[in-house]
């Protein structure tokens, strides 16, 4: 046996065996860095060059940031607001590398004075004194998460973005006839002969007979026909169905409390006024006029004889100053006082604290229930996907919906409902969901096919799980049970149709060479002058808004039939008046001016859809989807 063993080792085939083992064994100890071999990590590419996820993430995350500061934290974005902004920040980014290579192309470059200048001409960056502060610099970069050297990036390609799409928007112009057509079409006034004939004013119709009414009940199926219903057993589970169901106990309070105690302190804050001079004797000496009663104005003309600045600085906490040496020298002082110089990088600072307001603690007992809340929403959240496992086994093992909703704490529900969420009556069905979910698990149900086993499905509804028990299919309503409601459609119907052929026979009457006065005498109806009235409905303007833009397409003595809500008009077109433009050179001048933005605008998107054309753009729609889900 060790003999044919030692014989079949030293055979080629043995020794591939060996090899093939090796090989496997140590793909198994890199089993990651393989499975990961020639997968895509980029977002998206433009020319084959990667947007990297962790580019992606920083551009979604600064611009939920930026909104969230517009809308003071009470933004708070759900699945498909954040798919929106992930997919706008990727696209900024692709349009970015477009442009960039459209610059490198071009040789577009921007000077290092050229940035400084345009930082220095920021407002937003100049103090009380008109003139940069570096002061309101660094707190700008740190409350966006910024350093210099990636801001200054920043604003360099955007500069030479600016020169690039500058020269294409500097070909946008505004002609001065286009403008002043443009204006005449704004200002023009027209006045019309008119008559309308109000459906509320028709005669009252006949009553329909018996062969009539069922005629206008089958002819309008549509009208008086019941929607498809649906007989459905519906199990829910959310996070707000089971906080009920959440026991918390005092020690999570205060653990709770503890851990977010930031949340319930407002820190203290301090309105701080500084100057900034390059002297230390210079410091020294406003430091000590300061401490001595001097006031602003007279500081302020001191440090700016040593070319330094006076700044206030206004209401900050800790965070506001970008220095720990500032935040210490700062936060020591009582009201009214002043500290001694601070040397820094950007010269020697004196700051005076001019106001003080004193930080507070909400105590426990003031956010108590706040946080038993909380905390049983995070265990609400937490049971509902532990359970939902539970849930799909029983499912699975074919127990009924019921059972399974009362062992797992869900809602159950056995109602008959259309695809509006109304019952037979009419009335809204109420389903234990936030508003804004009720056209999702709706959909759910009406997707369900009959006979098919419960699932458990997630949504905005959180988790549900539905049985179809029946389907009554749309169909026509007996016209027994709704003959007062075909009735009175029926003469509804009858007195818009008696003044549309009053107003067509008007109609037709002009057309054949009878004056529109004539025409209407003949038909008993009352006629009306109207105008000069302009193009915007409101504001005096005595035709009604639906009527307008018919009437503003008309050539002049033409006559149109408009039908409306209401009623029916004919109207005839009897002038067209265009107010001269003398005294109208500032209006001349705002229109050139929207319409020449507006065009350079067209300009600005056809240039770079025209470079994305030209570009090799690829998403990777994994990451994308995973980018959005972060």
């Amino acid at each position: 046996m060790l003999t044919s063993l030692r014989a079949l080792a030293s055979t080629w085939f043995a020794k591939v065996l060996f090899l093939l083992l090796i090989l496997s064994f140590a793909a198994w100890g890199i089993e990651d860095m393989l499975r990961n071999f020639g997968r895509d990590t980029a977002v998206a590419r433009v020319d084959g060059k990667p947007i990297e996820q962790d580019e992606a993430s920083e551009a979604l995350r600064r611009e939920l940031q930026r909104i969230n500061r517009a809308t003071e934290g009470r933004f708070q974005p759900d699945a498909r607001i954040r798919a929106a902004l992930a997919q706008q920040a990727v696209e900024a980014l692709v349009t970015d590398r477009v442009l960039a290579r459209e610059i490198t192309r071009m040789g577009v470059v921007v000077p290092d004075a050229a940035v400084r200048d345009y930082i220095f001409a920021i407002p937003g960056f100049q103090g009380a004194d008109g003139r940069f502060s570096r002061l309101i610099f660094d707190n700008f970069l740190l409350s966006n998460d910024l350093n210099e050297p990636r801001f200054l990036s920043l604003l360099r390609t955007d500069l030479a973005r600016q020169q690039l799409t500058n020269a294409v928007r500097a070909g946008a112009m505004t002609p001065a006839l286009l403008a002043e057509r443009l204006l005449g079409w704004q200002l023009e006034n027209r006045s019309v002969t008119l008559v309308e004939l109000r459906i509320a004013d028709a005669p009252e119709p006949e009553p329909p007979s018996a062969a009539q009414l069922e005629r206008f009940h089958e002819n309008n199926a549509d009208r008086f026909s019941a929607p498809e219903f649906r007989e459905v057993n519906l199990a829910l589970m959310n996070a707000a169905l089971l906080v009920p169901q959440m026991e918390v106990s005092e020690s999570e309070i205060e653990d709770s409390y503890a851990a977010h105690r930031s949340r319930y302190e407002t820190a203290e804050r301090r309105g701080l006024e500084q100057v900034l001079v390059p002297s230390q004797e210079v410091a020294s000496a406003i430091a000590a006029a300061w401490a001595g009663g001097a006031d602003t104005a007279a500081i302020t003309t001191q440090a700016e004889a040593a070319s330094g600045q006076f700044s206030n600085l206004g209401m900050l906490d800790r965070a506001g100053l970008p220095l720990p040496t500032l935040t210490e020298a700062g936060f020591a002082l009582a009201l009214g006082g002043v500290s001694a110089p601070v040397g820094t990088p950007f010269g020697w600072h004196v700051l005076r604290a001019a106001s003080i307001e004193a930080g507070a603690t909400r105590p426990i007992e003031a956010v108590r229930e706040k946080l038993r809340l909380e905390i049983a929403a995070e265990k609400a959240a937490d049971t509902a996907f532990e359970r939902s496992a539970a849930i799909q086994d029983a499912l699975a093992s074919g127990a009924a919906l019921a059972e399974i909703a009362e062992r797992q704490g869900m809602r159950f529900l056995a109602i008959r409902i259309d695809a509006q969420g109304r019952d037979g009556d009419g009335r809204e069905v109420a389903l234990p969901i936030p508003p804004a979910a009720r056209p999702a698990l709706l959909r759910e149900v009406f997707q369900t096919a009959q006979g098919a086993a419960p699932r458990l499905s997630e949504g905005e509804f959180g988790f549900a799980a539905v049985e179809l028990r029946g389907v009554t299919p749309a169909a026509l309503r007996p016209l027994e049970s709704i003959r007062a409601q075909v009735s009175e459609a029926f003469l509804a119907d009858a007195r818009r149709r008696f003044q549309e052929q009053r107003a067509a026979a008007i109609l037709a009457a002009t057309r054949a060479g009878k004056p529109l006065a004539e025409a209407v005498a003949e038909a008993g109806a009352q006629i009306e002058e109207l105008g000069p009235f302009g193009r915007e409905a409101g504001g005096g303007n005595p035709i009604p808004r639906e009527l307008l833009p018919p009437i503003f397409e008309l050539r002049l003595n033409e006559v149109t039939m408009i039908p409306a809500p209401l009623s029916f008009a004919v109207v005839q077109l009897t002038a067209i008046s265009r107010p001269g433009l003398e005294g109208q050179e500032a209006a001349l001048t705002t229109l050139r001016n929207e319409t020449a933005t507006a065009l350079a605008g067209d300009l600005e998107a056809q240039f770079g859809a025209a470079l994305r054309a030209r570009s090799d753009v690829r998403f990777n729609l994994r990451l994308m989807n995973a980018l959005s889900a972060e």
